[in-house]
């Protein structure tokens, strides 16, 4: 991968991070009332609940607990992989900004899951709704259509 395309990629993390910070500074992220929804909608609870950035699993048993609920986009990758970096600002910035939860498995350091799941070429991404998959896409995605896929389980 070229130098540049390393350095469009560091620029838009970067101003992912940045857009957070904004979000946190201004208040805008708002606490839970008892019953653990955030301003009274449940909607609001699981956005609250969903990390804004991608996890990166780590274990098996993380990416278990991961998926269990909700809904959940999984990102297998490699680290070699071109086209993975490209989709890289693209799941970082659904992890910000809608309700899903994003993980990141390496298919080099967890073979398994990616054998258990299919997964034969890279970038795979699987949605998961409640612990099961719903979802299959092989391939760089469009933000756009990423955005439509989880909108539709959320």
């Amino acid at each position: 991968m070229s130098e540049a395309s390393d350095d469009r990629t560091d620029e838009e993390l970067e101003r992912i991070r940045e857009r957070k910070r904004e979000r946190l500074e201004s208040g805008e992220s708002s606490t839970l009332s008892d019953d653990g929804a955030a301003d009274g909608s449940r909607a609001d609870a699981d956005a609250a609940a969903a990390p804004d950035e991608p996890v990166h699993v780590e274990t098996e048993a993380e990416f278990e607990e991961t998926v269990a609920q909700g809904v959940v986009l999984v990102d297998f990758h490699a680290d070699w992989c071109g086209p993975c970096k490209m989709l890289e600002p693209i799941v970082a910035d659904i992890a910000e900004t809608t309700d899903a939860t994003v993980a990141k498995v390496d298919v080099d350091a967890h073979q398994g899951l990616a054998r258990e799941y299919g997964v034969q070429g890279v970038p795979t991404l699987l949605l998961f709704v409640d612990g099961e998959p719903a979802e299959r896409r092989v391939g760089v995605q469009d933000e756009g259509a990423l955005r439509d896929l989880v909108a539709q389980h959320v």
